[in-house]
Order: structure tokens, then sequence, then C-alpha cells
């Protein structure tokens, strides 16, 4: 089966290492975003735990980086 949402490891990477402040937010959102449509499609075909875990892994680190982020820029 091919997946609906685009690579989310890609956008996941892409956010992480994005080195233009400008752009971090539009990244993470993307990113964010994407890895919230392949959970929902893992869920969806009771596919691998093991990429669940990745999945919520990478959605917790995307978030924590999104908020360091806010605060960073508040500064």
């Amino acid at each position: 089966m091919i997946p609906v949402t685009p690579n989310w490891r890609t956008l996941y990477h892409s956010a992480l290492l994005e080195t233009n402040q400008n752009r971090v937010p539009k990244r993470v959102q993307k990113a964010e975003q994407a890895v919230l449509a392949r959970e929902s499609e893992v869920i969806d075909n009771n596919a691998d735990s093991e990429e669940k875990e990745y999945l919520e892994y990478a959605l917790y680190v995307l978030r924590a980086y999104k908020n360091a982020w806010q605060h960073t820029e508040a500064a």
C-alpha cells in the first residue's frame, strides 16, 4: 500500500535541521501535520506498533522543539 501522506520522516528532519528561524514555524507545522496524518493511517490499518512509538516520539520532539523555539523567540 502506498502511503497517502508525505514522508513524515523527511518533514520531521527538515524541521529539526532548519537553520533559518523564519522558516522554523512552517516546517514544524508541516511535520506535525504529516506525523498526525501518518499516525491516523497506522491506527486505521492496525500497523506496526514500533512505528506508532516512533510517531509518538516524533510528535513529542516537534512539540518540545516548537515550545522551546517560541520561548527563545520571545526572549
